[in-house]
């Protein structure tokens, strides 16, 4: 009796933790959240599939985003642009802008990115006011934070 009701036990004990680890896995992510995505964000780090990581320390590119939510359809998009901060407070690009959607599926959101080079997608993992962390197929982690311009103060 004592054996059976140990393995019922370790079986419940198993289906409890392979909830709790499929639950962790999805994104905190709200569509209110998505807004927070405008502006500038400096990369922070990067995490390989390996679980090493890359920290970067200083940038000389940065990424804005710009979204913009459609009244008739809900659809958000905008765009992506490498810019290059300035010691005036201004940005350089080379004008190159990559189109963007936000998707949500499976309660996740999706950033989708479309160029003449190619399409692909990351996952945004979290977003909060100062930190950005997305994902892609390949999964690498990309850890963002929130662009300070320079000051000399």
């Amino acid at each position: 009796m004592k054996k059976i009701g140990l393995l019922r036990l370790f079986a419940n004990a198993r289906v409890l933790l392979f909830t709790l680890l499929l639950i962790s896995c999805h994104s905190n992510v709200k569509k209110e959240d998505i807004t927070k995505l405008n502006g500038y964000w400096e990369i922070k780090q990067v995490r390989f599939s390996t679980g090493k990581t890359k920290d970067y320390k200083i940038n000389e590119t940065i990424d804005y985003f710009e979204l913009r939510q459609a009244q008739s359809d809900n659809r958000i998009t905008g765009f992506r642009q490498k810019v290059m901060p300035q010691f005036d407070g201004k940005f350089q690009t080379n004008g190159i802008k990559e189109n963007i959607k936000v998707v949500e599926k499976d309660n996740s959101f999706f950033i989708g990115y479309n160029t003449k080079f190619g399409k692909w997608k990351e996952e945004i993992i979290t977003i909060e006011d100062s930190i950005l962390v997305l994902k892609n197929k390949e999964d690498l982690e990309y850890t963002y934070k929130k662009f300070k311009p320079f000051s000399f103060k």
